[in-house]
């Protein structure tokens, strides 16, 4: 497969921008950046990576596939966890290089390998570049989720 296939390609930039070809940008290692987020709630889930395979699996499946730049390799969310993920609708930015998957979150509803709902369970407080600090969130289970 090449990068961009199955994909289209667009000649201009209002092509791109405003038209009706999807022909997503990945960077120069293959991935385009994912942004996920609960269907129902809109609640910020995950960022993670896709190179053309698994954007292409999600589009066919209906499932959030997703590229692992730790392991090198195709990752198909929930398929240890549970924790499939659903989409409901999938987006692209105006310049088609990131896509956003709003999604529905089976098992136990999380999204996060260290077991919290969302990857997003620490804040920088103002002022404080260098500090975390937790925002609340509970983990849903003590295993680490896959």
């Amino acid at each position: 497969m090449s990068s961009n296939a199955p994909f289209g390609s667009c000649s201009s930039t209002h092509e791109t921008e405003e038209g009706t070809v999807f022909a997503p940008k990945f960077d120069g290692n293959g991935l385009i950046t994912a942004v996920t987020t609960d269907a129902r709630t809109g609640e910020l889930l995950m960022v993670a990576w896709m190179n053309a395979e698994a954007l292409a699996r999600t589009i066919e499946t209906g499932e959030a596939w997703y590229w692992s730049r730790s392991r090198n390799e195709l990752w198909h969310k929930g398929d240890t966890s549970g924790q499939i993920q659903t989409v409901v609708e999938l987006r692209t930015d105006c310049d088609q290089d990131t896509v956003w998957l709003k999604v529905e979150v089976a098992g136990d509803g999380g999204c996060c390998h260290v077991g919290y709902r969302s990857c997003f369970y620490r804040r920088v407080p103002q002022g404080k570049p260098a500090t975390l600090e937790p925002t609340g969130e509970r983990k849903l289970s003590a295993s680490v989720q896959k």
